[in-house]
């Protein structure tokens, strides 16, 4: 009888549909900068960069149309929740600036979240409720429901960690794609905004380079 219960477990378990990854999509300007951040958050798994919110069919990096750059971050909600990260996200970024984030202007550079379900709209409005509440101000970042995201290409995955030499470019020659990203992220001024708009509460920035 044992090894009947056992097999039947197994049986289940096989026909039982997988479980779904614990997933937050949101934007929050250059995406190498957003998929830095979250990867040094315990409990985040590859954070993958992409492009999501759009019309346009198969986006690609420089010809993304109507989409806005975005991360796809697998977390273990064990380890760390969605709130938790929402409140660390609405902290790495501008949210009041409604024209992009830095020195990215345009639509492809704005701020979102989208969310898949009611638990983590609730939880994201809560986490805006709460970003408001200390600066004061309104935050201009849209909660919207998710839609189909498409990973951007293998180049400009990793793009903050990569050891892969560049040729020319606007920020050094013949550097490593890690040192380039050190420099266009302190070239942008992005974690200058983000201390001035958050101080101490900032929680990327001893990590940022």
């Amino acid at each position: 009888m044992r090894h009947l219960t056992l097999a039947l477990a197994a049986t289940l378990a096989l026909l039982a549909p997988a479980a779904r990854a614990d997933t937050a999509l949101v934007a929050g300007g250059c995406f190498w900068c957003v998929e830095s951040d979250f990867e040094s958050v315990t409990g985040v798994g590859d954070v993958v960069s992409g492009f999501t919110g759009g019309t346009t069919a198969d986006p690609e990096y420089r010809r993304s149309g109507d989409h806005v750059e975005a991360v796809s971050i697998p977390f273990d909600a064990s380890t760390v929740s969605y709130r938790q990260l929402m409140d660390l996200f609405f902290r790495s970024i501008d949210p009041l600036d409604a024209g992009g984030q830095f020195c990215d202007r345009g639509r492809e550079y704005t701020t979102a979240i989208w969310v898949d379900g009611p638990g983590q709209r609730a939880d994201a409005e809560a986490a805006k409720a709460a970003a408001e509440a200390e600066l004061g101000r309104s935050v201009v970042t849209p909660i919207l429901d998710a839609g189909t995201f498409y990973p951007v290409d293998a180049y400009h995955q990793d793009y903050y960690k990569s050891d892969d030499r560049l040729g020319i470019t606007s920020v050094g020659v013949a550097i490593t794609k890690a040192a380039a990203y050190k420099r266009y992220r302190r070239g942008c001024g992005r974690d200058a905004r983000v201390r001035e708009i958050w101080g101490d509460d900032a929680p990327f920035l001893d990590h940022s380079g």
